[in-house]
């Protein structure tokens, strides 16, 4: 009897912790960058970012295949994989953090929040701690993440070339809408 009671109390625990999780995903986020630069302006763009949000909690993850990003001449983007983030050694970038004020955002609810993250952000084999600010726009079972930051080349070892052909610091914009699973 007494396991009976044990296994019934494990499923109800069980079926109350995984029904607390609200859980939000995307496989096609989308990641920019931007580089004001001496020759010529730089611009790149990746639409197959996964992301995963437990709304629960806040935590938040991202993984970006580097090789992904996609420019408008193709010797910028074979320049960007082998003389700058040389892809073939550091495939992917990723994210793991936190929204630091999850209570605000009223999930079951559609409207627009500000949000904070924080978390850890390794590109090119350096991980860092990051916090920026953006928004999460509720629209029913959807989710959209947006931010735009800075990130320093020298941060993360990222070396750039005698003439500067890309700033020293660039802007990086995200726009992930996760939907409920």
């Amino acid at each position: 009897m007494k396991k009976i009671i044990a296994v019934v109390a494990f499923v109800v625990l069980s079926t109350t912790v995984f029904a607390q999780k609200q859980m939000y995903k995307t496989t096609t986020a989308s990641i920019g960058f931007f580089s004001k630069a001496t020759l010529e302006d730089i611009d790149a763009k990746n639409n197959q970012v996964t992301g995963l949000l437990d709304a629960s909690t806040g935590n938040l993850a991202f993984i970006v295949v580097i090789k992904s990003f996609e420019f408008d001449k193709a010797l910028m983007q074979t320049h960007f994989n082998d003389n700058y983030m040389e892809s073939d050694t550091y495939p992917k970038s990723t994210f793991d953090g936190k929204i630091t004020n999850n209570a605000d955002v009223k999930y079951g609810t559609n409207g627009s929040y500000s949000v904070t993250v924080s978390g850890k952000l390794t590109i090119h084999g350096v991980t860092k701690e990051v916090t920026a600010t953006g928004k999460a726009d509720v629209n029913g079972s959807t989710v959209t993440l947006t931010s735009k930051f800075k990130v320093k080349l020298e941060d993360y070892n990222i070396k750039n070339d005698k003439i500067k052909n890309i700033a020293s610091e660039i802007e990086v914009s995200v726009s992930a809408a996760m939907v409920k699973q």
